[in-house]
């Protein structure tokens, strides 16, 4: 692929998903362990980091009105309605 910044033009190699994991075949059964844990560790910061802004997002819609307290007897009532 190719990309124009700053008047310059880059050749930005974009890998497929099966060459990725033809990459991790090559690696030795220790570095795809580690492998393995470091996609872990990013994905649990990840998925951390999407529960924090939709409690954000949450606080913001309740301190604006436009949701209220429910009790968990209420919303099974809603779901199974």
């Amino acid at each position: 692929m190719l990309v124009w910044a700053q008047g310059l033009l880059y050749v930005v190699a974009l890998k497929t998903f099966g060459q990725i994991l033809e990459s991790a075949e090559e690696l030795s059964v220790e570095e795809q362990e580690t492998l393995v844990s470091i996609l872990q560790r990013r994905l649990a910061d990840e998925r951390r980091e999407e529960l924090v802004q939709a409690v954000r997002e949450a606080r913001q819609e309740y301190k604006a009105g436009r949701c209220r307290p429910a009790s968990p007897a209420e919303i099974m009532k809603k779901i199974r309605a």
